[in-house]
């Protein structure tokens, strides 16, 4: 059987392949051999100019040259990479085969080969990879999807500000809010999130076998070989990697800031998830309703049903995303001694877990573009739920000193239907001065919304 999107294991190289052709060329085992020659290339260049007599500065068509190895790597060149990887059975020795063969008619570069992966261990290659890789996930897919969202969730906290809803505390209801205002509570808590995952710092090392230069310091004992490393991996592109230097390691890069990053992403997946279901049960209840698209079928039997399938997608798929993060976040700053090889094959899953979140935003954001407030199912919860104005009653004879405020509210409203003219008997009975007893008698469901409306509009 052929691999094709109908036979691929994975929904993210089947059903959902056309969503994630952003993430693909950037967490796929080509992305990651495209980055490996990347570090390699910039390791190569930094050592031709670290003044070693063995080892002159190269050309600038040498360098022009090697640098176009790096932008024009192609899908071709990966497979010519796999294809050593059959003999060399190791990944990252293939990668350095692959660039000397790139050298044979160059005879500036053939002279230099040995410089290729000089004093390096695999992993000097992968972490520095791995996050070059995590860098644009983050950057080009993670957070502008998540940006997405929450500007989408901004332009319609702005949009129904002012539009009351009641609320729901414990399933029951409660104090009247916005919409406006409880998605600008989403946007205010997605932004926290995204600032968290922008700040981490994305570490590499670039030390040798166990972090402590060994091989490097047998070649030339007198060099600055950790600030040369250090100013390989911190310069900006093309003369570094533009990543944070990790001063101590074992062989591996500790992987902290993988878990820092990946915790923060599962945190803005579960603030998302929380919208998803909140959405969902608004659909239910009729505050939301969704636009029909020409040709969909929501139930294979019931033809009258308009499913929030795109929120339901969003949340099996942001579980699926944080159950893979956590996973990573807690399993890859454990290593055996200096190094086992459990990392390895669990890395290979980050563009498990970012194409899952990826998806869900996608997803998502098709959820919300298609929602349309149903403003008179609003109203008509509100009109029925006179019962959330014991609060404020209450408050007020508590202000002017009445005795047994809250007891009385409770004697009139609890466990029973509530009417406006219930209410309004209660106020005109109580001993407070008449403009308060106006603006209370003034006061609906509707209206008794706070500083909602100003809060939402403040996002």
């Amino acid at each position: 059987m052929s691999l094709s999107s109908l036979t691929a294991l994975s929904p993210l190289d089947g059903r959902y392949a056309s969503k994630l052709s952003t993430l693909r060329p950037i967490m796929s085992e080509f992305g990651y051999m495209h980055r490996r020659v990347q570090v390699e290339i910039t390791w190569f260049i930094a050592l031709s100019d670290a003044g070693f007599a063995e080892f002159s500065p190269l050309s600038e068509g040498a360098r022009s040259y090697l640098h176009g190895l790096v932008d024009h790597f192609s899908e071709a060149d990966a497979q010519a990479i796999k294809d050593i990887e059959k003999t060399t059975n190791h990944d990252v020795k293939a990668v350095e085969y692959w660039i000397k063969s790139k050298f044979e008619a160059r005879p500036e570069l053939l002279k230099a080969a040995e410089f290729v992966h000089f004093a390096c261990t695999s992993e000097d290659i992968n972490n520095t990879s791995h996050a070059l890789q995590i860098r644009a996930g983050r950057d080009q897919v993670i957070l502008p999807g998540l940006d997405r969202v929450v500007l989408k969730l901004r332009e319609m906290a702005h949009q129904y500000a002012a539009v009351p809803m009641l609320s729901r505390t414990h399933g029951q209801t409660a104090s009247p809010t916005t919409v406006g205002k409880e998605l600008a509570n989403v946007v205010v808590r997605l932004q926290g999130a995204m600032d968290r995952i922008a700040n981490v710092k994305l570490l590499a090392k670039m030390n040798g076998a166990v972090g402590n230069y060994n091989a490097h310091l047998s070649a030339w004992p007198d060099f600055d070989w950790e600030s040369f490393s250090k100013n390989v991996v911190e310069k900006h592109e093309p003369q570094g990697l533009g990543l944070t230097f990790q001063p101590y390691s074992i062989q591996i890069e500790p992987h902290d800031y993988m878990a820092e990053l990946f915790d923060g992403i599962a945190r803005a997946n579960t603030i998302l998830i929380d919208l998803s279901r909140d959405i969902w049960g608004y659909v239910s209840v009729g505050y939301f309703k969704q636009r029909l698209k020409a040709g969909e079928i929501g139930s294979s039997t019931m033809p009258h049903k308009v499913n929030p399938i795109d929120f339901e997608n969003a949340e099996g798929n942001l579980g699926l995303a944080n159950a893979l993060l956590r996973h990573l976040s807690e399993k890859l700053p454990i290593s055996r001694w200096q190094r086992d090889l459990t990392d390895s094959t669990v890395l290979r899953n980050i563009g498990v877990a970012t194409g899952y979140a990826a998806l869900a935003y996608t997803s998502l954001m098709t959820g919300l573009n298609k929602l349309e407030l149903n403003e008179e199912r609003l109203a008509e919860d509100l009109d029925n739920a006179w019962e959330v104005l014991a609060e404020p009653i209450q408050t007020v004879m508590r202000r002017y000193g009445v005795q047994g405020a809250y007891e009385k509210l409770k004697e009139v409203t609890r466990g029973k239907t509530v009417r406006a003219e219930d209410l309004h008997q209660l106020i005109n009975s109580l001993e407070i001065p008449q403009a308060d007893k106006e603006r209370l008698l003034a006061m609906t469901p509707a209206s008794y919304i706070g500083k909602a409306t100003e809060l939402a509009q403040r996002v």
